[in-house]
């Protein structure tokens, strides 16, 4: 398989796949393909489609395969950002949010990824439930926003904000923690608790997380009478 990716801010990787390649997508995300492009929908296991019902994505994927001769396929992105690809091979999982797998080739397995700490679990929002991609092929992440890249070391750690973070490697762990100090969690405008992800790994922050401008909205609404 070949891909380009063009446009910006909303932009679309375009696939060129040879006959008989396969691509896997969530329900919704194909833009445009060539004719001799085969869809068929599957939930591709109990357990799998078990756990995407779960953490909140649609328990059935489309598969996409080129039939009879070379095809196209594109998918685009559903709010303004970027679309990063991730060369995904055992020992190099990733951990992303639930709302951020676009597409991959077939050789890319989905599952849901719980964090371990309760605490994560309790407070950590975008945090608790996310997917863990792993087998072999090429994944395309959306991203909301810009992309910024950080590679941690062994026993180096940054604090997100909660929903600033699109993806991490599998080596990568992260923990809920409470803004320290009682004045700082009412008046600082922050929120209550943070997110600190600690290496060793790759993580990948968006500018532009979707529920942060939901939340810059709200005020600017019309309400019911």
């Amino acid at each position: 398989m070949q891909y380009r990716i063009e446009g910006t801010p909303l932009p679309v990787v375009i696939c060129n796949v040879e006959p008989g390649e396969t691509l896997i997508t969530e329900k919704g995300a194909m833009s445009w393909m060539s004719p001799n492009m085969k869809m068929e929908t599957n939930a591709g296991g109990f357990g799998k489609a078990l756990g995407r019902m779960f953490s909140g994505e649609s328990i059935f994927l489309n598969r996409y395969s080129a039939q009879g001769g070379p095809g196209e396929i594109a998918f685009a992105t559903s709010f303004p950002g970027s679309i990063k690809a991730y060369d995904i091979a055992p020992g190099r999982e990733i951990v992303a949010q639930k709302s951020s797998f676009l597409a991959s080739e077939a050789g890319v397995e989905l599952s849901v990824f719980f964090q371990k700490k309760i605490g994560s679990g309790l407070f950590g929002g975008e945090g608790f439930i996310m997917q863990k991609l792993s087998g072999h092929g090429t994944a395309f992440l959306e991203i909301d926003g810009s992309v910024v890249e950080y590679e941690l070391g062994p026993g180096q750690s940054i604090i997100v904000d909660t929903g600033y973070l699109a993806a991490m490697d599998a080596t990568c762990s992260m923990e809920i923690v409470t803004v320290p100090g009682l004045k700082n969690m009412v008046f600082g405008g922050e929120g209550v608790f943070n997110t600190v992800i600690h290496g060793p790994g790759k993580i990948l922050l968006q500018t532009m997380p979707i529920n942060s401008v939901a939340g810059a909205l709200i005020p600017y609404l019309p309400t019911g009478n």
